[in-house]
């Protein structure tokens, strides 16, 4: 089965006078909704909007795989366990908060900061929290998460490319730029489509460029 989301109908959140714009595709705080609170084992898909100066103050987390994808601008990170990085447009961050750990994350730079940030849970809570950023992954590549059993792969189709997606349990398909059709649907920046019973349908680029599509293959 194939549940296609569109980008307007995520529950918005931030904090706009702060330059915070947040769109959340999971339920989340005032927009409970118990029918979507998890999709295989991601918890949150947050597309993030930073104006510069903007960003989110120290806070902690635990028990959770934090995977951030920039798509425009900088991403300062900081971390209580000593990490500062700067992470750029087709970077991959990986913050493993497992027993507990503080972060803050900003746009310290002059250009608005457009950034995905996904939430996963572990299948086992606890242990030492951890740390990476992967530089630029090209087209077609998988990122292993650790622990979890699930890898996300990120796909850049061109107009009229074909690309199989993995026949999984659950995969979740997330349209960051351009526009792709799967299924017979059109989709654009922002839309989103969980895929379930281990089909593998075919994403196919359909805009004038390459669009940029993040894809989590999961156990279900």
């Amino acid at each position: 089965m194939i549940d296609v989301r569109r980008s307007a109908d995520r529950y918005r959140g931030g904090e706009p006078d702060s330059g915070i714009d947040t769109r959340h595709a999971f339920s989340f705080g005032p927009h409970y909704d118990p029918d979507n609170l998890r999709f295989g084992a991601l918890i949150a898909c947050n597309e993030e909007r930073l104006a510069p100066g903007a960003g989110f103050a120290e806070h902690p987390h635990s028990h959770t795989e934090i995977v951030t994808w920039v798509a425009e601008g900088e991403l300062t990170h900081r971390d209580s366990a000593g990490h500062a990085t700067v992470v750029r447009p087709g970077d991959l961050q990986r913050l493993g908060s497992a027993s507990g750990v503080r972060h803050e994350e900003r746009n310290d730079g002059r250009e608005p900061l457009v950034f995905v940030q996904m939430w996963l849970v572990p299948p086992e809570p606890g242990g030492e929290p951890s740390y990476e950023v992967v530089r630029g992954p090209g087209d077609g590549s998988a990122y292993r998460l650790p622990g979890t059993g699930a890898l996300l792969h990120v796909l850049r189709p061109a107009a009229g490319e074909r690309v199989a997606l993995p026949a999984a349990p659950a995969v979740y398909v997330h349209v960051v730029r351009g526009e792709a059709r799967l299924a017979g649907e059109d989709l654009a920046p922002g839309d989103s489509a969980r895929i379930t019973g281990g089909e593998a349908p075919e994403l196919t680029g359909s805009g004038p460029g390459p669009a940029e599509v993040l894809v989590w293959e999961m156990r279900g």
